[in-house]
């Protein structure tokens, strides 16, 4: 079936309209049957998001551009959005118990997981400053209501505010940002920027500033220093399920966009963007490092070693080589996994209504658990980048790829920080596989627990993954560098 029209290709976004169509027909069957369509919404939510990442690992490699160059799909593209749909189908498959046991069961949270991958897909495709822009405010506006679902909660309502408040202000400098590259170059379309800019060798000072604040507002989406703000106080305010969430499929459609937009149109400056993001990377890996020694809160210690993460991947951007980026890439792909497993064995925990906020919560808990507490410890470890885990291939990559282009000094700090940062991952796993646990707390919910299939899946799946990965490490190493080739070869 060919769904081309003049100046149309809706080929090219067949997955993103299935997945429009279907977050419609489920709104509006919430909107007839209200939080008794709950168990429908969440399964049918979960086939559409298996339906279209089969639609979309089926896509053409071949790099295509349709809307008047304003929409890309490329292998970079397709690899990004499954790893997007794949983390949300996650999210679904292990948040149900959750959100019932938390009661914010409502059908808007499935709904509001497929807008926000939607707009995630169109940031990832995005080949104009006004699609990107579309994309982004389809993202956050979702994940802004999402924050506050639990809507009588305090701390729910606080945490969605800030982030509106600050993500409106993100939001504003990016739009300042395109409007003055816009002035300059007279066109949103990325290629069309790239080509005006190919032929400038002093970088004019409109262009400067713009790409200063289009930086800003980028980096707010994937909370690196110094817009980071938001996010310990995000994660900690807003209910697990979603945490886990907000953990995930934002962070690599945030880096999926940051990649496209500086390698595609300021590739030709990558002289003056390089020194701004470097700067932006040891910040992030700094106070990721040493924040995170002083929390307590196990969701803000997370927050904060995602900051450093971030730091971690942004090094590969920074580098500007297709190598770089593809250590970037393998790098974001590990941490989805870690990430996502780390936050599962907490749902696992917290679920029938057992919080678990503070470190101390997870003491001695492999006495009780020791299945949860072996792949959580196992998933800390690789975290912490403490060979001969998956965490540890990741760094190496970047790192090596940082000395292959000189920038040492990058290399060093991020060695440093790791090492810092390692602490506070063992501090944990010692809490939970050392310390004596307090009976009392456990006693009563651990004769109440039975495990789900689901969870016990995605427990099992991201050691499973982890491990396959470190072992035969070479076909996700040819994934990656296939999918970031094409954005090289332009």
């Amino acid at each position: 079936m060919n769904l081309a029209f003049e100046g149309v290709d809706l080929n090219l976004i067949f997955p993103e309209l299935v997945l429009l169509g279907v977050a419609f027909v489920l709104l509006v069957l919430g909107l007839y049957r209200g939080d008794y369509a709950f168990n429908r919404v969440m399964l049918l939510s979960k086939i559409a998001l298996g339906a279209v990442l089969v639609l979309v690992c089926v896509m053409p490699a071949e790099r295509e551009i349709g809307f008047q160059g304003a929409f890309v799909s490329d292998s970079f593209s397709i690899l990004m959005k499954a790893l997007i749909i794949s983390s949300a189908l996650i999210v679904l498959m292990v948040s149900r118990k959750s959100l019932t046991s938390e009661d914010i069961a409502q059908y808007e949270y499935p709904i509001l997981i497929l807008f926000a991958v939607l707009g995630m897909m169109v940031m990832i495709s995005a080949n104009d400053l006004i699609s990107l822009f579309m994309g982004l405010e389809l993202q956050s506006l979702s994940l802004y209501v999402l924050t506050t679902l639990r809507r009588d909660d305090a701390k729910a309502s606080e945490a969605g505010m800030k982030y509106f408040v600050l993500g409106a202000l993100s939001t504003s400098l990016l739009l300042y940002g395109c409007s003055l590259i816009y002035g300059y170059t007279g066109t949103t379309n990325f290629d069309v920027i790239a080509h005006v800019l190919k032929g400038i060798h002093d970088v004019p000072l409109s262009i400067m500033v713009g790409l200063v604040f289009l930086m800003a507002g980028l980096v707010f989406k994937i909370s690196a220093v110094p817009f980071h703000m938001w996010t310990p106080d995000v994660y900690e305010g807003s209910p697990i399920s979603i945490t886990t969430f907000l953990a995930s499929a934002p962070k690599i459609a945030g880096f999926a966009l940051i990649t496209r937009v500086f390698i595609s149109p300021f590739l030709h400056f990558v002289g003056q963007w390089q020194l701004m993001l470097g700067a932006i990377a040891i910040a992030s890996m700094i106070l990721g490092a040493f924040a995170a020694l002083t929390q307590r809160n196990i969701k803000r210690l997370l927050a904060y070693s995602s900051i450093g993460n971030m730091g971690y991947a942004l090094i590969g951007i920074v580098v500007g080589t297709e190598e770089g980026v593809t250590a970037s890439t393998l790098y974001m792909l590990l941490y989805l996994i870690m990430i996502i497993g780390v936050f599962a064995c907490l749902l696992n925990i917290t679920r029938r209504s057992q919080e678990t906020n503070n470190i101390q919560d997870l003491k001695g808990l492999v006495r009780f658990y020791p299945g949860t507490s072996f792949i959580l410890s196992f998933l800390l470890f690789s975290m912490a980048g403490i060979p001969p885990l998956a965490g540890f291939l990741g760094k190496l990559y970047v790192f090596k790829a940082a000395v292959a282009a000189n920038f040492y000094f990058l290399a060093i700090v991020g060695v440093l920080t790791s090492v810092v940062a390692a602490a506070y991952y063992l501090w944990i796993i010692k809490a939970i596989l050392m310390d004596a646990p307090d009976l009392d707390r456990w006693a009563e919910h651990y004769r109440t627990y039975r495990r789900e299939p689901a969870m016990t899946f995605v427990l099992l799946g991201t050691v499973a993954g982890l491990l396959w990965i470190f072992i035969f490490p070479n076909p996700i190493i040819r994934i990656t560098n296939d999918a970031v080739a094409s954005l090289f070869d332009m």
